[in-house]
């Protein structure tokens, strides 16, 4: 019933269809994954519902497995991202695994989850992808990307979902949320929506210890115009070090690692 073109009708913020919508009315068999059609996805979707945590943390574990390889975005990638959106209010995704000793959830709910693989997704289709695509293969990459133009048109519906986690009183969760949040605000439609980013960046980097986390903070900070100085610590300002060299390596790489130059690398 559902192909890959007609994704392109939900192109709207507030367009998300209903989890439910998406996984009865999708021709799953028909999609492609890396390693052959989506056919098993549906039931493994459904058990991201499940009652049991650990269920549902091996659920979430499923689907990438069938989705994920190589920074890539699939057929499949759109409904898979479409249904981790609509989930994302569902009661049952709020809910994380049970600590050993105590009868009480932890601090690991499957929206946080859900939220790492939507923001995995949306820098794997981000602006810098696109321009190492075109660096790659020419100024027609994206028109030849389908499946990715598919997402990107899509990005306003799945903000809508992500959007009223920014501010969760679960620090996982919110963290999760605004590092989505970042790739999703390329899209024109959105960029407005990076002011009430930036103070939720200036929180994470307050708080939080994670290396990813803190690096998309900066990065988006710095690629808008902030000044992070006040933000960063030691262990940011190596990694930002290690970044540029990385990115002068790749560059080396791309323009003179070929056999065909004699330039040194920038090491």
């Amino acid at each position: 019933m559902t192909n890959r073109v007609s994704w392109t009708k939900y192109p709207q913020p507030d367009g998300l269809p209903h989890y439910q919508e998406l996984l009865e009315g999708t021709d799953w068999a028909s999609l492609a994954t890396p390693y052959g059609t989506a056919e098993s996805l549906p039931a493994a979707l459904a058990r991201l519902l499940d009652p049991d945590p650990a269920v549902r943390t091996a659920a979430v574990k499923d689907v990438s497995n069938e989705v994920d390889h190589q920074n890539t975005v699939y057929e499949a990638t759109v409904p898979v991202a479409l249904y981790f959106a609509a989930i994302l209010n569902h009661p049952a995704t709020e809910v994380g695994d049970l600590d050993h000793d105590a009868d009480v959830p932890s601090h690991h709910p499957t929206r946080a989850l859900l939220l790492n693989r939507l923001g995995g997704t949306a820098y794997d289709a981000d602006d810098e992808h696109i321009a190492m695509g075109e660096c790659h293969f020419g100024e027609g990459f994206l028109e030849a990307c389908p499946d990715m133009r598919a997402f990107r048109n899509m990005r306003p519906a799945i903000y809508s979902a992500v959007q009223p986690f920014l501010g969760h009183e679960n620090a996982k969760v919110r963290d999760e949320a605004l590092v989505a949040a970042i790739p999703l605000t390329e899209d024109p439609r959105l960029t407005t929506h990076r002011a009430e980013l930036v103070g939720h960046a200036r929180h994470l980097l307050t708080a939080s210890t994670n290396r990813y986390h803190r690096d998309c903070a900066l990065n988006a900070l710095n690629a808008w115009g902030h000044d992070t100085g006040d933000l960063e610590n030691a262990n940011d300002i190596a990694s930002r070090e290690l970044q540029a060299r990385l990115a002068d390596f790749d560059y080396w790489l791309a323009n003179y690692g070929t056999g065909s130059r004699t330039e040194d690398p920038p090491f």
